[in-house]
């Protein structure tokens, strides 16, 4: 039956496909389709493939298949398969992941985003020649890895003629049913639709049986073609019993038509169902060990004739076998029955000698009880996936060989290497499941605080009291008792890191303190350091600092090691330390495509960004922190970027977009009962209002963070918003209150000599004082180094202007108003500029006005990010390596930000970039 039968009644859904590939040439684009069973899924993408043919744009496909779910990257290797030739043209790096990813080479693992934009890069080098359509049938079967790559190009196919079309079941969880991904939800057919389509393919059924077969189908067009030629098969039998489940009845009508054909044809139909490829030859050779005989691709006829599989002749390589419809593959693995299938694995293992992978996968299948000599192979295999940097496929393989294993100790050692890995890659409920299975089986003497530490991390999510702590640092002292130093430190680190968030008290933070510093590793060790700034910023935030400020960013170091020390920076205040290891750390989790921890990295560079006065930069990396963030599941970091955007942005002048971001952030944090980040929300709240003159709103939004009984409190964001919080008090009236915090905050900058504290104590005293002390505590403040502080700087030179013109005093405070609005223009802080003009005009100067950038207004962040690559002179290609992005977007991003920027070339970036921001009325 042609596939266009089932799509009567679906002229809106054809017509959509149909414009995004008519529309490939010009531009990318992703859909994916999602429906019940029969719903005609199948059908829409096959007639897009049609439609792609008729305009000669190239077509690639692949499927998902419920066997080869385990196998590493094996739906992505098929869908490649014919463009793998064009890889010569890629840079070495992008060349090297994928031969790894593909099992054609044993160099080091890479990430599977440096994987993913490997891909991405080749669908651009390709469809450069001639555009493609990408078709993916049975998302929800697709591999582990192969899912995670097609949802990361989806998401980047803008610029690039590549259309990406998948289809997937109404319910199944798999990256590509992201919601962030244009969808198509397919509905069952209206009566009269699904009228049509039975008398089409059904004409002269007698009104009783049209209407029962109407009425059992319920609109699904695959039950509307099927079930009538099922009950022709069954003449005068009985039917199938209505009360069964419209999925089972339509996969017993297949089993019906193919327990009709040769019994030859048969087998080769069992072997395809149970094959995790393709490749006709493949199952000839397969069906022929099954059935003891050699066997032909003539034998395979008789189930072409019966429309249960296509055969086609036009792939690139050889010969490939498709099943009709997934529910054709389902119903002859269902009545083959267990002998039957086991047979039919045995005998693929045979002939996939060369491809080690698959061929376990196969054996296994064969095995019911213990087989440690396929536990060992499954765990090479695992190996084998992680090297490949599949690290879902290693799991899978641990999980199944630990079933296999039949010494207990040896099986629990597998259930915890596997749990293991799956906390790489943020699978909680997997997590927790193979702990539970692990727990009861003997383990070694490092094994077993390994799991404890595990199960601590997972099973309570949010935790918060010492109690937790001290079970985690116990488990951290025996580790380190049994020589596993690394590990201790790293359990302590991610405690550290809560403690920051959780606001414990000071004797949950000593306990983590006091176990981190009994580990032997040397003092300048990046994770000691970070967990001793995390977990007691107050009390080891001097020591910190003086071995923090030591350390040589250039040196040789792993990004991850830079990212914690940058880390390590912020949360002790030290901002202007932070800098050089974000800046390095940022550059190589960039080069590694390790995406998870590069989030992390530019939220952390854009609050460093917001207190030293790189806003640009600040802006950028929020945005770009908080893409990832979301791309790699990471809620917390989409919280913080999200509040960083909306800092900048209140900052600059936009309230309304700063009140968007920051209610997001909001809705992000208390969704994961995350309420400690509600400090960053109030913080941009706050330091919008305050931008605004909204002083009385500022002082409300900021007073939370500072009540212990509020939900959005922290003790050490206090620390960020001190001026703020002192300013809005002066100014609504909330001096006294303000005093008393001031006041707290004496002693803490002696014993924690935190940069951060000690500027913005310096800051806010003149604010507090009398009028008599007022002036030389300005000019104490003046007078310290405020060189890395640009913005607080200038605040506190208009806060000195404003007072000397208030008491008369016009002509000197002229220089300070005027330098004051000078750097708020620069840093592109809008309000604060006008503040400063207005101070200056009441004070008898008549004021320049200030003219936003092009960048500034214009931009989007990611086109100010691209645009100051390319005025550095980085190719689109190096671009694109950097933001994982095809060379050919950001090539698209340059087309538009050029008008915007009033040049024509390249070569003009530079000047348009970095000319003023104001000029003379």
């Amino acid at each position: 039956m042609p596939a266009g039968g089932e799509l009567l009644g679906r002229t809106l859904e054809i017509t959509a496909l149909h414009d995004l590939v008519d529309g490939a040439p010009q531009r990318g684009g992703a859909l994916v389709v999602i429906g019940e069973p029969g719903v005609g899924k199948s059908a829409l993408l096959t007639a897009a493939q049609r439609r792609a043919t008729e305009r000669g744009i190239r077509v690639l496909r692949t499927a998902g298949v419920q066997s080869e779910a385990t196998v590493p990257f094996a739906a992505l290797h098929q869908l490649l398969r014919p463009i793998l030739p064009a890889t010569h043209g890629l840079p070495e790096a992008h060349r090297e992941a994928l031969r790894v990813a593909f099992g054609l080479s044993d160099a080091a693992p890479p990430q599977l985003f440096r994987i993913a934009l490997a891909v991405l890069d080749l669908l651009a080098e390709s469809a450069a020649r001639a555009p493609l359509v990408l078709i993916v049938e049975d998302a929800h079967w697709l591999d582990r890895g192969t899912a995670d790559v097609l949802a990361f190009v989806a998401r980047r196919l803008e610029s690039d003629p590549v259309i990406l079309l998948a289809a997937g079941r109404e319910g199944s969880e798999h990256p590509l049913a992201d919601p962030s991904l244009p969808q198509l939800r397919l509905a069952a057919l209206d009566d009269v639709a699904a009228a049509r389509l039975l008398d089409a393919h059904a004409p002269g059924l007698a009104p009783a049986r049209r209407e029962r077969l109407l009425e059992e189908a319920a609109g699904n067009p695959l039950a509307l073609v099927e079930l009538p030629r099922a009950l022709e098969d069954l003449g005068d039998a009985p039917a199938l019993p209505p009360w069964l489940p419209l999925t089972t009845r339509l996969e017993r009508a297949f089993a019906a038509r193919e327990s009709e054909l040769p019994t030859r044809t048969r087998a080769l139909l069992l072997v395809a169902a149970l094959n995790d490829g393709d490749s006709l030859a493949e199952v000839v050779r397969a069906a022929g060990v099954l059935v003891g005989a050699e066997l032909s691709v003539a034998e395979i006829a008789p189930a072409v004739s019966a429309a249960l599989v296509t055969v086609d002749e036009t792939a690139p390589d050889e010969t490939v076998l498709r099943f009709r419809h997934p529910l054709v593959r389902s119903a002859i693995r269902q009545t083959a029955g267990l002998a039957r299938r086991q047979a039919a694995h045995a005998a693929l293992a045979s002939v996939l000698t060369d491809q080690p992978d698959r061929r376990v996968w196969h054996r296994v299948a064969c095995r019911l009880g213990p087989d440690d000599e396929a536990a060992d192979e499954l765990e090479a295999a695992a190996t084998r996936a992680a090297r490949r940097g599949a690290i879902a496929g290693a799991v899978s393989a641990l999980e199944r060989a630990a079933q296999l294993t039949e010494d207990p100790a040896r099986r629990g050692g597998r259930l915890l290497r596997a749990a293991e890995l799956a906390f790489e890659i943020g699978r909680r409920d997997l997590v927790l499941s193979l702990l539970h299975e692990a727990e009861p089986l003997e383990l070694g003497p490092l094994e077993r605080p390994r799991l404890s530490w595990l199960r601590e991390m997972f099973e309570a999510g949010q935790w918060s009291g010492s109690a937790k702590v001290a079970a985690i640092v116990e488990i951290a002292d025996r580790l380190r008792l049994g020589g596993d130093a690394y590990r201790a430190l790293n359990a302590l680190l991610l405690v550290a890191l809560r403690c920051w968030w959780a606001n414990p008290d000071g004797h949950t933070r000593e306990l983590v303190v006091a176990a981190a510093e009994r580990i032997p590793v040397p003092e300048d060790t990046p994770e000691l350091l970070a967990t001793l700034a995390f977990a007691a910023p107050r009390e080891r935030g001097a020591v910190v600092l003086d071995r923090v400020a030591r350390l040589d960013a250039d040196a040789a170091r792993d990004p991850e090691t830079l990212r914690l020390l940058g880390s390590a920076a912020t949360g002790i205040g030290a901002f202007p330390e932070a800098p050089r290891f974000l800046e390095a750390a940022v550059a190589g989790l960039r080069a590694q495509g390790r995406l998870g921890l590069l989030a992390y990295a530019l939220v952390s560079q854009a609050w460093t960004g917001i207190f030293l006065g790189g806003w640009r930069v600040a802006i950028s990396a929020a945005e770009e922190g908080a893409r990832l963030a979301v791309e790699t599941g990471q809620p917390t970091w989409a919280t913080a970027a999200k509040a960083a955007e909306a800092t900048v942005v209140g900052l600059q002048g936009d309230q309304a977009a700063a009140e968007a971001l920051a209610t997001c952030a909001e809705g992000l944090s208390l969704s994961m009962g995350a309420t400690p980040m509600l400090s960053l929300v109030q913080l941009a709240r706050g330091s919008t209002a305050l931008a605004a003159g909204r002083h009385a709103d500022a002082y409300e939004d900021l007073r939370r963070i500072f009540d212990p009984g509020d939900i959005a409190h922290h003790g050490y964001v206090r620390d960020w918003v001190l001026v703020d919080l002192v300013e809005a008090a002066v100014h609504s009236g909330h001096t006294d209150e303000a005093r008393v915090i001031v006041h707290e905050f004496e002693p803490i900058v002696a014993e924690t000599r935190s940069p951060l504290l000690r500027v913005n104590l310096c800051s806010v005293r003149p604010l507090l004082a009398s009028d008599e002390h007022a002036e030389a505590l300005f000019r104490d403040a003046l007078g310290a180094d405020l060189s890395a502080w640009p913005f607080l700087r200038a605040r506190v030179a208009f806060a000195y202007g404003t007072w000397l013109r208030r008491h008369r005093r016009a002509v000197e405070s002229r220089p300070l108003l005027r330098a004051a609005r000078e750097a708020f223009d620069a840093l592109g802080a809008r309000t604060w500029g006008e503040r400063a003009r207005q101070e200056l005009r009441a004070s008898g100067e008549t004021s320049r006005v200030d003219v936003p950038e092009g960048r500034d207004d214009l931009l989007t962040p990611q086109e100010l990010q691209i645009a100051r690559m390319a005025a550095q002179g980085l190719s689109n290609r190096e671009i694109g390596q950097r933001l994982f992005l095809s060379h050919r977007t950001v090539g698209t991003h340059l087309y538009r930000t050029f008008p915007k920027l009033g040049i024509t070339s390249r070569s003009e970036l530079h000047g348009a970039l970095s000319g003023p921001r104001v000029v003379a009325v």
